[in-house]
């Protein structure tokens, strides 16, 4: 494996040496790797596709990569604080009211995740989310998701909403004909319970897509 530590000074610059984002990663990465962080920087942007997916990659990804201990650890922490950051604003208010606001956080969680994830927020009466659980972790284009389950969930917080998520790894966030199936087997199981279930976005590095919105709920 060749490590990031041990680069050739001598590689010819990429499209990113001028970028923003390359500086922004070179500053995080030189306390780490005196010397040698723009370099790491520009072949990390390389390996993810870009700052978004570096950021998105988890620490088994980085370590991977040759990345010392240190540098990972930093990473982590500076990925937590910006989902704890955006989790904070979306939360701060009733969501149908900051939907900017969630919709951001929501890209940041999950636009670069490398697996399909399902996730439910639950909301209470005053809509507020009180509780982000994953209901599923799948592979590159599928998580399974039963629908009983989400709603049992919502019955042990006493909420009485629901908005569903996930996203689409290869980047469309377009719902496909499973997604709007398995919607409507949710929002029937939620509806004997007077639980309603607001949306279902989808989340991808393209963007997002939200059922409601597109009539499909």
């Amino acid at each position: 494996m060749t490590s990031l530590v041990a680069f050739d000074c001598t590689i010819p610059a990429t499209p990113y040496e001028e970028s923003a984002d390359l500086d922004l990663l070179s500053a995080l990465l030189e306390r780490e790797l005196p010397g040698s962080g723009r370099h790491a920087a520009a072949a990390l942007i390389a390996a993810f596709g870009g700052l978004a997916g570096v950021a998105a990659a988890d620490s088994a990804a980085l370590a991977r990569t040759g990345l010392p201990p240190a540098a990972v650890a930093s990473f982590a922490s500076v990925r937590a604080l910006a989902l704890a950051m955006g989790r904070a604003e979306a939360c701060r208010r009733p969501v149908l009211s900051s939907w900017s606001a969630l919709l951001t956080y929501l890209r940041i969680s999950l636009a670069h995740a490398p697996r399909e994830q399902f996730r439910a927020l639950y909301l209470n009466k005053r809509n507020i989310l009180i509780r982000e659980e994953l209901r599923a972790d799948g592979t590159i284009d599928h998580a399974p998701v039963y629908p009983r389950e989400v709603v049992r969930r919502a019955l042990e917080l006493s909420a009485t909403a629901l908005i569903l998520v996930h996203n689409h790894p290869s980047g469309d966030p377009t719902p496909s004909r499973s997604d709007i199936d398995m919607t409507k087997r949710i929002v029937d199981a939620a509806r004997v319970f007077d639980i309603t279930v607001h949306d279902h976005v989808i989340v991808g590095p393209e963007g997002t897509k939200s059922l409601r919105t597109l009539g499909l709920m």
